[in-house]
């Protein structure tokens, strides 16, 4: 599903980010914020890699009929906040190749936040102030992110954790604080900036890469970086 150096950038991105956050784990940070959340330090760590495992593999949802010419493979450059990921593409794609666009749910920046957010809120419930705190962050990343030629739809990494942790201070109560925060921080994150974006007309139009991949591409970063920095601060 990917082409080679898209699979190269990937493992070593893999590596690095492995790397550092086993360095995060000794120092404490990680744990903090999962402890936060009521999870041991073990079961961090597994979501942590389950999650950069997750972040490379898409499961197709919808066949939209479009025909989509495959983008040329020097994307945008990766230390700009709003292109974190190289775009995905299958494998002996040619350049200009046309292929039906594909919408998925990326399996690290979807599946495992929402399977994590939906353990949370069978804990805590739906308060008032989990979906005050929900709506205000989906606002925020909507008016935020934008459609990126060739990659889908990107977002400022540091925009979806540093709202939502402002957000969880002043409105969520104590006890609750970092579980709201990690909720409404993810699925805040893929609501405003992937799943309404994918649904309105106007966007869908200028999104021209092959995969659109909901909590993948642009806002991989966004969502992963929530859910630790969002915790953390709240």
């Amino acid at each position: 599903m990917f082409q080679f150096p898209f699979i190269l950038a990937a493992v070593i991105f893999f590596f690095l980010l492995l790397i550092f956050l086993f360095i995060m784990v000794q120092v404490g940070l990680v744990t903090v914020a999962f402890a936060k959340l009521g999870l041991t330090t073990s079961q961090a760590f597994l979501v942590l890699l389950a999650t950069l495992a997750g972040s490379g593999m898409n499961l197709p949802i919808l066949h939209s009929r479009r025909m989509i010419k495959v983008p040329s493979p020097n994307g945008p450059p990766l230390n700009n906040p709003f292109y974190r990921h190289m775009r995905p593409m299958r494998p002996f794609q040619a350049m200009g190749e046309l292929r039906e666009q594909v919408v998925a749910v990326n399996v690290g920046g979807c599946v495992i936040p929402l399977l994590l957010s939906t353990y949370f809120v069978s804990l805590m419930g739906f308060t008032p102030a989990l979906l005050l705190c929900t709506a205000l962050v989906t606002a925020a990343c909507f008016a935020m992110a934008r459609p990126i030629p060739g990659v889908g739809i990107g977002i400022p990494m540091l925009v979806p954790p540093l709202v939502t942790a402002i957000i969880a201070i002043l409105l969520a109560p104590p006890e609750h604080a970092p579980q709201i925060a990690y909720v409404s921080g993810t699925m805040g994150t893929l609501l405003g900036a992937d799943i309404l974006h994918l649904l309105n007309p106007r966007t869908w139009r200028n999104l021209d890469a092959p995969v659109l991949s909901i909590g993948g591409a642009g806002t991989f970063d966004g969502i992963f970086v929530t859910g630790i920095l969002a915790v953390l601060l709240a």
